[in-house]
């Protein structure tokens, strides 16, 4: 344990000791360093110190070395160097009670939250939405909440979204105008949050914080190691949730004061995407929680290659400061040696701005808070070994930690209770039954609409049958009458014919003997042979 008897963290060693005024702790603290220059080392001495202490700690593990942590640390030269240099009297090596988070659920406890805790204004920034769309998104969350939609993971999301625009117009005089393209352009965007992993970070069980604060049977804090390798990849994603945490933090945590120690430590790698492209809007409430925030017993610690890449306002708030060495070969770096240096308070025997690139790796610039909340001189110094293994720690052993860890039953199981997808939908399935009966309705009135129509037409078919039966007959009628005529005229001429006298048909029978006598002398004339 690195503490003197004046209950003091024992960080480095120069021309004298430089100690950690644990009181001071919750005044934030910064580990800078070009790559290589050792603050991994010092991030793990620090987080060891603060676990002795009772102080449980979370850190970001960007590149997967903080594993080792679990495990006790090994003897080496650069060690046992530094060991006998200092002059650390009981070193020992140890593990430490470790439990591991993982984002994507694969290295570590799944970290899951959900809409309504992200709030509009983080997740705008994490959709990346601009003015007049995150707006939209408020106004989507302020309905959600006035008609008891809970919105959890991303399909409740999507869903308020399509019933907000699909009822945009009742929504327009309460809570303004939301326009379809707006609404296209959110449902595009969650499209690409859920491609990065959003749909795995986004649902229950959420991540309660409160599960942070444990200790082990000895008294020791537990340090909580959110596995970042994969979601480093994804930086807007890794960047919100770090300022979501903090956010959640601030809220569930009571007012504390002044204590003699942080009820909690989080040290945040890479800590420059935190504020990479941040609206000034989120860098406002960034500085404000890291200076609300410490009144609660919270430390916060960031690790990054330069001072320059945190804001002025939130390096304001940050009074303990290990500072590796710095390179310095373009201007723009040269410009950043100068900026840190001076952030120093000065120390009359050497240039801080010389030493800072001269600094062998483990060295570091320290200056600290003393018991009075004054800022030392800053000082040179070695930064004391780890005790726990320096080595990323074997796939079978991490799994072993993670399945021993008394929160693996609380967090490995996905819940997905009742929520806006599961009301809307709902509202939706009995819209779309009712349409289906209303359609089924028509279709019945439809067909017998056109059996009637049918029917008419028969009737109607018939009508006019009818008629031409009826026409058909007249003219049968007529044509009968005029056989009838006929008939009667065909009598008439038969009797006349009948009525012939006797005398007549003697005078005709002698007429057609002369006719005839007549007719044979002319042939005989013209052949010759009438005389």
């Amino acid at each position: 344990m690195y503490m003197n008897d004046n209950g003091k963290i024992w960080l480095a060693t120069g021309e004298n000791r430089v100690y950690l005024e644990p009181s001071m702790l919750n005044r934030h603290g910064m580990i800078a360093g070009a790559t290589g220059t050792g603050k991994t080392v010092t991030l793990k001495v620090i987080a060891e110190s603060f676990s002795d202490l009772g102080v449980p700690v979370f850190m970001a593990d960007i590149k997967g070395d903080l594993s080792g942590m679990c495990q006790a640390g090994c003897e080496n030269k650069h060690i046992r160097r530094s060991i006998d240099t200092m002059g650390i009297e009981n070193f020992n090596y140890t593990s430490y009670p470790v439990r591991f988070f993982d984002v994507y659920a694969k290295n570590g406890h799944p970290v899951r939250t959900t809409i309504s805790e992200m709030g509009p204004e983080l997740l705008a920034r994490l959709l990346g939405l601009n003015d007049i769309q995150s707006g939209v998104l408020r106004i989507i969350f302020r309905i959600a909440d006035d008609k008891g939609l809970l919105l959890l993971d991303l399909k409740d999301l999507r869903l308020m979204l399509q019933y907000v625009g699909d009822n945009a117009n009742e929504f327009k005089l309460s809570y303004g105008n939301v326009s379809s393209a707006t609404l296209g352009a959110i449902q595009r965007a969650l499209l690409t949050l859920e491609d990065e992993g959003g749909d795995i970070f986004f649902g229950e069980p959420a991540l309660e914080l409160a599960d942070w604060f444990d200790w082990d049977a000895q008294g020791r804090g537990v340090m909580n190691i959110l596995e970042c390798q994969e979601l480093f990849q994804h930086p807007l994603l890794y960047s919100t949730f770090l300022l979501w945490m903090l956010t959640e933090l601030y809220e569930m945590l009571p007012e504390v004061g002044d204590i003699d120690k942080p009820k909690i430590a989080f040290f945040f790698d890479e800590a420059h995407l935190l504020f990479r492209d941040a609206p000034k809007a989120l860098l406002e409430k960034v500085e404000q929680v890291v200076r609300l925030v410490r009144s609660k017993g919270v430390s916060v610690w960031f690790i990054s290659q330069n001072p320059a890449d945190i804001p002025e306002t939130v390096l304001a708030q940050i009074s303990n400061r290990v500072q590796h060495a710095l390179r310095a070969y373009t201007p723009n770096e040269q410009k950043a040696l100068r900026y840190a240096a001076k952030s120093f308070r000065e120390n009359p025997a050497f240039n801080t701005e010389t030493v800072l690139q001269e600094l062998a790796v483990g060295e570091a610039l320290v200056s600290v808070l003393d018991e009075k909340g004054v800022p030392t001189v800053v000082e040179r110094a070695g930064i004391l070994p780890p005790r726990s293994s320096m080595n990323i720690v074997e796939n079978d052993v991490l799994q072993s930690v993670i399945n021993a860890s008394p929160l693996f039953e609380k967090y490995m199981v996905i819940v997905d209770r009742e929520s806006a997808y599961e009301l809307l939908s709902a509202r939706y399935d009995e819209a779309q039954a009712q349409t289906q009966e209303e359609t089924k309705q028509l279709e019945d009135e439809k067909k017998e609409f056109e059996a009637e129509k049918e029917e008419l037409e028969q009737v109607k078919y018939e009508t006019e049958l009818d008629r031409e039966r009826a026409k058909l007959q007249k003219e049968r009628e007529k044509l009968e009458k005029e056989r009838e005529k006929l008939r009667e005229k065909s009598k008439s001429r038969t009797s006349s014919r009948r009525r012939t006298t006797p005398m007549r048909s003697a005078v005709n029978s002698a007429a057609n003997t002369v006719g005839r006598e007549i007719g044979k002398q002319l042939i005989r004339g013209i052949f010759g042979t009438l005389k």
